[in-house]
């Protein structure tokens, strides 16, 4: 993933960083990186041009469709929102990274290496802390339902909406701070200034808060949620349990290999795996590989957690007939229409897990 001359450094080194990684290869090892810099010249904007599109369209046409909607916001709708956000900011660095791949130096100056690395670091923490306060959300209402329904207010969306957005900031502070363009072969490169501290930092954030505890909360809450659903006299609680298993697979299988990834990277300039020319390209190439595939998950996030829902894609299709009137939709709302009216005459069981699941 490199591509910045012979201390190449990669499009989203200054977010999740790995940098250093590079850097110090060069100082240690006389291996050449020429055949990874032209893979990620012609694979990163690819892939981060269609990540770009898929997740700028999916997630502005989500935020469109909860704006429009917005006099019956609920805190899942809340949730919703930010995540679609969240996802947004991430997008829409991807230009500029796939800009500095191409043309392996980095012309925007130094605000906005910082500006991007920290929208990047911030997009990416805050699009999984939500993915988890969504995850905390729907356990609390299929197994506190009484108890908590009166808690789930507008007000208390406002509150964790404030308190992820501030989580998420404070932890890409270091990545805003310890970003800055210098010259690297005589072109300008926006790069974290390594060090032991940053390296344990980066890698301790990433696989502890991005990965670990996501996880394990998202297991730990469903495992005790689908039992609850399976009992319920429901005719979608089976669509519920899929969508509940496919968002936990869906989460590891993306952002797994890349965590994975990272930490070999860090097992490596630590010495615990050996240093030589083959190690690196291997590392290389798997970074370079797993973390564009794990940016994709962005654009599943709108599928996952917006679109399954029969009201909201109700919704969404209405507000792309009025908006592109020429799309011809008929028939997928008419059967939309169906299902909903459909749904209504489900068990009131089965209105409490709608909302914030579906």
């Amino acid at each position: 993933m490199s591509d910045d001359g012979e201390n190449g450094t990669t499009p989203t080194e200054y977010s999740i960083d790995y940098s250093s990684y590079y850097n110090e290869m060069s100082d240690y090892a006389p291996c050449s990186n020429a055949g990874l810099m032209d893979f990620g010249k012609v694979f990163l904007p690819t892939l981060y041009s269609l990540v770009f599109i898929l997740g700028f369209l999916g997630n502005v046409l989500v935020v469109c469709v909860l704006v429009k909607h917005r006099n019956q916001t609920n805190l899942t709708d809340i949730c919703l929102f930010n995540l679609a956000l969240s996802d947004l900011l991430f997008v829409l660095t991807l230009p500029f990274y796939s800009h500095y791949s191409v043309v392996r130096q980095w012309t925007f100056g130094d605000f906005m290496c910082r500006f991007t690395s920290g929208s990047h670091n911030t997009g990416f923490f805050s699009s999984i802390f939500f993915m988890v306060v969504m995850t905390l959300d729907r356990y609390v209402v299929i197994m506190h339902t009484q108890k908590m329904a009166r808690y789930r207010t507008v007000r208390l969306g406002i509150v964790m909406t404030v308190s992820v957005w501030l989580l998420s900031l404070c932890v890409s502070l270091p990545v805003i701070i310890f970003t800055k363009v210098t010259n690297d072969s005589q072109r300008p490169t926006c790069s974290h200034v390594p060090n032991d501290a940053w390296r344990s930092y980066h890698t301790l954030t990433i696989n502890v808060l991005g990965l670990m505890i996501p996880l394990l909360v998202m297991i730990v809450c469903y495992s005790r949620i689908i039992p609850i659903l399976v009992k319920m006299r429901s005719a979608k609680k089976y669509r519920v349990v899929k969508l509940i298993v496919s968002i936990v697979i869906a989460f590891f299988i993306f952002w797994a290999p890349y965590n994975i990834s990272i930490f070999l990277v860090f097992l490596k300039s630590e010495g615990v795996l050996p240093s030589d020319c083959n190690m690196e390209s291997n590392l290389g190439l798997s970074v370079t590989v797993t973390e564009t595939f794990a940016y994709t998950h962005c654009c599943l996030n709108p599928i996952i957690y917006a679109f399954v829902g029969q009201k909201f894609m109700k919704r969404a299709l209405q507000l792309l007939k009025k908006c592109v009137p020429w799309i011809l939709l008929p028939s997928n709302r008419d059967l939309l229409d169906s299902s909903y009216r459909k749904s209504s005459n489900v068990s009131r069981s089965s209105d409490v897990t709608s909302n914030p699941i579906m």
